[in-house]
Formats: structure tokens, sequence, C-alpha cells
């Protein structure tokens, strides 16, 4: 016969096992809502405009919400044939574009259509603004829908201007994904292939960004590495000085810093002037250090040097400087012992600094619209242009979400390469 196990009371009479369960549960709300500020700021700021983002590189409701019959009219068009669509598909098209102009909703549909075919913008608000009066007169006279549209404007009569109205007849469309990659659909056919060489503007930018952020992260290696190792080395007391040196740029505006490096750099400047009174270069022979990719790599180097520095000082300050003396005092060259010793024990050190500098790099704006020019330009301010200027906030989003899945599948393939628990602060 089985023996009954004791239950474990507290002093109170209460259940132990209980009151241990209750207890834990307590905690466990207390920690939440102690992190709960933070989850809400992350989903708020970081997650929700990311979702945003999504939606607003695929979307395409507006030409359905603004279209309704024209769009259902044309469900059994077959848009790669040679002729237009029927009577009554015009027919629709004039009351829905006579609704739209009641809503103030044409002219954002030729915005939106003019980004596929040039000359859908001017062709929606005029026929917007008019159409009503085109009505009345088929009306009137009881005359042709598809005739009194294409005697209105001519366009209405080419195949292409209904052909991008069938294309889009969906609510979610990859248009703008293909349009970041510098790709296309072919308006009669469908299908998609890449734009003439001398077209392509977003894969060149994707890989001058990339390629820019490389050189950026490797030339705050080279200048960080040795700056990292001095300050390890140093006494505390002095250590702690170069390192407030070190972070007081932070406390300098950013526009600031990027200001100064356009009057040190300029072929006016402050650089070239002393290049010039010491006669390494002629006054006709001044260089160019601003307003290209040097002047890029040059502000963003000093501007992301200490996201280099300091990880690299924190791991070199827990390396004990008897490994040195241990491998120098077994019959190591000091450059042999540094290079098989030293170095491979900052090497989390500097992984942390370059996946920190590269990421931070790839997605910087203001310093490479101020100082790149022409070719010193990111993706990133080609995203901030369509987002401020043209409006096209699809191709915005659209670039941005690829330039998220690039900085995230860096991460993955440095994780899987490297690994991620190599990476060390200190």
């Amino acid at each position: 016969m089985p023996v009954a196990t004791p239950r474990l009371l507290t002093a109170e009479g209460h259940e132990l096992r209980m009151v241990l369960q209750k207890h834990k549960a307590r905690r466990k709300r207390k920690a939440f809502l102690l992190v709960a500020p933070l989850l809400t700021f992350v989903v708020v700021g970081f997650c929700l405009p990311i979702l945003d983002m999504l939606r607003r590189s695929a979307d395409n409701s507006i030409v359905e919400e603004t279209l309704p019959r024209t769009i259902s009219s044309l469900k059994g068009w077959d848009a790669s044939g040679d002729s237009l669509p029927g009577e009554r598909a015009f027919a629709a098209l004039a009351q829905d574009l006579v609704l739209a102009q009641q809503q103030r909703r044409a002219t954002r549909l030729g915005q939106r259509l003019n980004y596929e075919l040039s000359g859908l913008a001017s062709l929606f608000r005029r026929s917007g603004r008019d159409m009503e009066k085109v009505v009345l007169e088929v009306r009137s006279r009881r005359g042709s829908y598809k005739e009194s549209l294409i005697a209105f404007d001519a366009r209405w009569g080419e195949l292409d201007s209904w052909r991008v109205l069938k294309r889009f007849e969906d609510e979610m469309v990859a248009d703008y994904y293909f349009a970041s990659l510098d790709m296309k659909r072919d308006l009669q056919s469908n299908e998609v292939s890449f734009r003439p060489s001398e077209e392509r503007i977003y894969l060149r930018l994707f890989g001058r960004t990339v390629v820019i952020s490389l050189g950026i992260t490797l030339a705050t290696l080279l200048l960080g590495f040795p700056l990292a190792l001095w300050i390890a080395r140093l006494p505390t007391h002095q250590g702690n000085i170069l390192l407030v040196m070190v972070l007081l740029p932070f406390w300098t505006s950013l526009l600031v810093r990027t200001t100064s490096w356009i009057v040190l750099l300029q072929q006016q400047g402050v650089i070239n002037d002393l290049l010039v009174a010491i006669g390494i270069v002629s006054e006709e022979g001044r260089l160019r250090m601003i307003y290209n990719t040097t002047g890029t790599v040059v502000a963003m180097t000093h501007i992301l040097l200490p996201f280099m520095v300091l990880p690299l000082y924190s791991v070199m300050k827990t390396i004990s400087p008897s490994y040195m003396r241990a491998a120098v005092s077994l019959g190591a060259h000091p450059i042999s012992a540094f290079w098989k010793v030293y170095f491979p024990n900052t090497v989390p050190g500097i992984g942390a600094g370059a996946i920190m500098v590269f990421i931070l790099s790839i997605g910087y704006y203001i310093t490479p619209e101020l100082v790149g020019g022409r070719t010193g330009v990111f993706i990133s301010n080609r995203i901030a242009y369509h987002i401020s200027s043209s409006l096209n906030w699809g191709l915005a989003a659209a670039l941005g979400i690829a330039l998220l899945t690039f900085v995230v599948a860096i991460y993955w393939l440095y994780d899987k390469l490297v690994g991620i628990d190599n990476i060390k602060l200190g």
C-alpha cells in the first residue's frame, strides 16, 4: 500500500508549495512591471514603425478604393493584348473620377500611378477637374464614354494607361521592392527584369554604402586599436583622463562636428592652406577632400571612432600583462608574443567594435548629406529624399526594409562565422 507524502505547512498553516508558487508569480509580475516601460518604448518606437514600413512598402489600396467600378470592369480584360477595354470600363472610369474629385482623391491617385508611368499625374489631375463636364455632355447627347474620353485626352486611348490600372488592381503589390532593386515589370507582358545599367541607382547606392562603411570600419580599427592599447596600459588616473578625451566628442553636437570638417577639408580650408604654406601642394593644385567619398570617410571615421575605442579598451583592460611577460620569458620575440598571445585575446573587442561601427555607418544620414557630395552619399540619403522631397513613401519604405534586411543578414552571417557569443564589451 503506497505511503502518502506528508504535506509541508508554513507557520500560519498554509501549504508550503502553494505559498512558494504565489511568491514566484508575484516576483514575475514585479519583474514585468519593471521592464514594462522599456518594452512599451521598444514596441512603440521600433516595432510599430517597422510594421508600418512593411505595410507602406506594399500598400496599393488607393487604386481600388478610388476606382472600384473601373477595377471591377477590367477583371476580364487582357492587358497583354492590343485592344482597349470596352465601353463599360470607360463609363466606370468616368463615374469613379467624378466621385474621386469630390473626395479630393484624384490627384493623390495620379501621383501614385505616376511612379509607374510618367504623365499619369497630370492626366488624373486634369481628368478629375473636368470629368463632370464630360459626363454631363455624354448623357445629354447619349454619346459614347470611350470616344468622349479619348477626345478629351488622347492618353486615355493609349494602352499603357489602362495597363497600369489593370496591374495595380490588387491592394498589395511588390513593385516598390522591384524598384528598390532597380527592377521593373513590363506593362504588357508583366515580366520582371533589371533596368539598363545606366538607369540603375539603388543597387549602386547599396554597394557604395557597404564599401564605404567597410572602409570606415577598417579606418576606425586601425586608429582605435593602438589608442585603446595605449590607454589600457597607462596608469588608471592617466587612462581615465584620455578616456574623457575620447568621450568628449559625444558632448558636442553631431552637426557641429560635421561642419568643422567642412571648414578643415574644403579647398580654401585649414588643411589646404597649411599644405600650400609648407609647399607640399601648389595654389592651383589644392586637394579636393570634401563633397566626395574622402570627406565622408574622414568625417565619419572621426565621429564613429569612440564606438571602436571603448569596446577595445574594455576588453584590453581585462588582459593581464603577465601573459606577454610569460611569452617573452619563454623565448618569444615581443612582436611574435603580441600577435600570438595578446592580439587573440582582443578579438572579442574587435568584433564588438567592428559590428557596432559598421551597422551605425550603414544607416548614417547627416554626415554623408553634408560632406558626401555626389559620390559620398549613402542609401539612407536616398530614403530621406523620397520621404521629404519626392513624397514616394512606398519606395522609401521598401528601401528601408531592404536596408534592414541587409543589416539583419550581416548580423546573422557574423553570428554563423564568428559567433555573437564571442563579442564582449569587457
